[in-house]
């Protein structure tokens, strides 16, 4: 690059901060009038994303297709829907959350009532990642508004067709100081990271998570982070071993293995080992047929440099099934792999694709030593029959959340916060643990005048000690 087009380049970058800044203060200037803190401003504006959906759904599916490869059916379930099943669940219940909320009086506080009001945050960053465009944008953005702030999603650049949706989407439905999209790769993200928001939340990787989260830390803006992990699939020999192949397998190829929460490596009892391997190759047959990669509906890595990276941590393993890829596609076989090393290189990271390494374990104490190899994980996922080993593997395994019995789903109600644990991420959001997660609960008591009790004034007596002892033990 010569000296003429570093500096256009350079003024680029720097027309582009300003116009970030500014977008930035126009957010807070419009939250600071007032108009988005009644009920009436956020219902109007949850109605418009609910246009918005259905508008713009068919726009939404081709670019999922065009971005990863979905199937308009896995687009709509896995994402349309589960946005759709959000924005109504906060719909409803939006009234109930912004009243104000009573607790009881304590003694040191009588006469008085005692209650919490919900506030927005002001300002809101959302930073979406490229596995689930649609709904990870969606999600935090109605929870986000039915709290009452003002909005900027970055959606990630890795999934180019359905930023450019998402970006006229909500320009169609909103003012730019309302709910903005900004859209473009690390240096937008690096711009939004400079200014001063009242809230971030990010989901993405571990790495990228520490930097949102030091960057935060300039100004004590509070986050959440919904990042990752290696999940664990625990299978005991008490388990539905048919039951168990099926679930696995959908919550292994929904999205190529791109999810968050997918099934990250295996952990079965050796006595039921190879029943459990015929029964997963059976299952994935079933969905895919018997050549995976000729599936129409099947999804693709989202790029080369992610489909060469699951390609060579699979490098040395001993695949039952699978284990080959087409660089043409970016299709990787559905794959499983047994006798693997906690050494392995595919142990040493989260997978992110449609591959499940195998480790064995016969006693609780071998399982427990597997589990605390690792971070604590975003999800975790038993099937069995035992009752003391589901009550035992709650009380000694953390995790984010998770399913008995089942993997993915845990996620698809917004009765249930979602969230991670220590490396996995901090704080939750879905449903009212959404609403909560981007308002501030303001603690208050409303003090009556008809008595004022003269034992906390000065001049302190002994008289007033004793009263106060009485009453408080």
């Amino acid at each position: 690059m010569n000296k003429k087009d570093g500096r256009r380049l350079e003024q680029k970058e720097k027309k582009r901060e300003a116009e970030i800044r500014e977008l930035v203060s126009a957010q807070r200037r419009y939250f600071l009038s007032g108009v988005t803190l009644s009920y009436e401003a956020r219902m109007d504006a949850l109605r418009r994303v609910r246009w918005a959906l259905r508008k713009f759904e068919p726009q939404l599916l081709r670019a999922l297709y065009q971005d990863l490869h979905k199937s308009p059916s896995e687009g709509y379930m896995a994402e349309l829907s589960l946005a759709k099943e959000e924005l109504n669940y906060c719909m409803r219940h939006l009234a109930g959350w912004m009243r104000r909320e009573y607790v009881k009086t304590g003694v040191s506080c009588f006469p008085s009532k005692c209650f919490t009001v919900a506030e927005p945050y002001g300002v809101v960053l959302i930073m979406a990642p490229w596995n689930y465009p649609v709904l990870l944008c969606m999600e935090p953005l109605i929870n986000a508004i039915a709290a009452g702030n003002c909005v900027i999603i970055k959606p990630s650049a890795y999934a180019p067709h359905v930023a450019a949706v998402i970006e006229n989407m909500l320009a169609a439905c909103f003012a730019p100081e309302r709910v903005a999209v900004v859209c473009g790769g690390r240096d937008e993200n690096t711009a939004l990271l400079e200014q001063r928001f009242d809230y971030i939340f990010f989901t993405g990787s571990v790495n990228v998570g520490k930097t949102v989260l030091e960057k935060a830390a300039r100004y004590l803006t509070p986050v959440t982070l919904e990042l990752g992990g290696k999940s664990p699939c625990i299978v005991d020999k008490t388990a539905d071993i048919g039951a168990a192949a099926r679930r696995i397998v959908f919550g292994k190829l929904l999205n190529a293995g791109q999810t968050c929460v997918a099934p990250d490596y295996l952990i079965v009892h050796p006595d039921i080992k190879y029943a459990l391997f015929a029964a997963l190759e059976r299952e994935i047959k079933r969905a895919l047929g018997e050549e995976p990669l000729a599936c129409e509906e099947y999804p693709r890595m989202v790029n080369k440099k992610h489909y060469l990276r699951v390609m060579n941590l699979m490098k040395g393993q001993f695949a039952v099934t699978g284990g080959y890829g087409d660089p043409g596609t970016l299709r990787i076989a559905p794959t499983i792999l047994d006798e693997v090393s906690l050494d392995a290189p595919i142990m040493q990271e989260e997978i992110f694709g449609p591959v499940l390494p195998t480790l064995t374990f016969t006693t609780r104490e071998e399982l427990l030593a597997i589990l605390r190899h690792f971070e604590k994980p975003l999800a975790c996922y038993l099937f069995t029959k035992d009752r003391a080993m589901e009550q035992w593997a709650l009380r000694h395994i953390s995790f984010g959340g998770g399913c008995i019995n089942d993997t993915i789903v845990h996620l698809t109600t917004p009765e249930l916060g979602f969230g991670g644990v220590g490396a996995s991420g901090m704080g939750s959001y879905h449903g009212r643990t959404g609403f909560e997660t981007f308002s501030h609960r303001k603690s208050i008591v409303k003090k009556y005048n008809v008595l004022d009790f003269p034992m906390r004034y000065h001049p302190y007596a002994d008289w007033k000690d004793a009263v106060i002892r009485r009453l408080i033990r």
